[in-house]
């Protein structure tokens, strides 16, 4: 995310001699903000537009790479290395930032939450082998629907793609459909059974893994192995996930949604990045 987490981190890694990219998609909720009066530095506030392009031009003036893209998928590549899979390439890096803000897009469908857990599902990778061989559906018409959906193709009997009424997107597979029904409500017993539409139709289902919009710092964390609480990445007091050389920062911390939680945080990150890479060239 282009806020004040990840910008902060990206100063100070690159600073320190090394290749950044800074990657985003969606504008930061710093932008949102009318006026900041709890900011050190500014007698008379500042807007939280003025204080986002502010900060995007301190990272362009360090020749920082930024650039504007959907981050579809990360693995774990050779050598501990991770691999960054967007909607135009595949980035190769040795650490991992996250400052991705705190958003999850839980779709305002009834019994959705009801059976998150009991069929629901935020993560192919995570739980996708439990659903092998079952028909199941992908809710979401976006490019991370479309890579939640490839993790799944293999693995399941069907799919079907719920576009909620929303615009179809392009896939091709013998065993994907393509549904632009409005969704009413999903049901079931002690587990997910049935999805029912505006229309009085019905669906029998055994699983749903939602994938709305852009993929969220929670939903790439459990990808990758790392701990979560309640959507928050659990870190310890140097930004540091279990996962060797990923840390994250600001607002996907949790605590106090501040951008001087955020700055602090993103400093820690990209100095604890640093000593990381340090030691890993010296074992070199």
């Amino acid at each position: 995310m282009l806020g004040p987490a990840g910008v902060t981190a990206g100063l100070y890694t690159k600073r320190a001699n090394l290749n950044v990219l800074i990657i985003y998609k969606e504008l930061s909720g710093l932008e949102k903000a009318d006026v900041i009066e709890n900011y050190y530095g500014f007698k008379n506030g500042i807007s939280g537009e003025e204080l986002y392009k502010t900060g995007i031009e301190q990272a362009k003036n360090l020749d920082i790479d930024i650039k504007k893209e959907e981050v579809t998928n990360i693995q774990i590549g050779e050598n501990k290395n991770y691999k960054v899979i967007t909607e135009n390439g595949i980035y190769h890096t040795k650490t991992l930032i996250f400052a991705t803000g705190n958003k999850r897009n839980t779709p305002k469908i009834k019994g959705i939450k009801e059976f998150e857990g009991k069929g629901i599902s935020y993560c192919a990778v995570c739980d996708g082998f439990f659903y092998k061989n079952k028909d199941i559906a992908v809710l979401g018409n976006g490019n991370y629907a479309i890579s939640e959906t490839n993790e799944l193709i293999n693995i399941a009997k069907h799919i079907t793609i719920l576009t909620d009424g929303k615009e179809a997107p392009e896939i091709r597979a013998d065993n994907v459909d393509i549904d632009t029904r409005k969704i009413r409500e999903v049901r079931g017993n002690k587990k997910i059974e049935e999805i029912e539409f505006e229309d009085n139709s019905k669906m029998k289902t055994d699983g749903i893994f939602v994938a709305l919009g852009v993929a969220g710092s929670s939903e790439f964390a459990k990808k990758l192995g790392i701990i979560t609480n309640k959507d928050k990445i659990i870190v310890n007091e140097n930004m540091e996930t279990n996962v060797p050389g990923v840390y994250a920062c600001g607002d996907c911390t949790g605590g106090l949604l501040q951008i001087s939680k955020s700055v602090y945080e993103g400093t820690k990150a990209g100095l604890q990045a640093i000593k990381y890479l340090k030691k890993q060239n010296e074992k070199v």
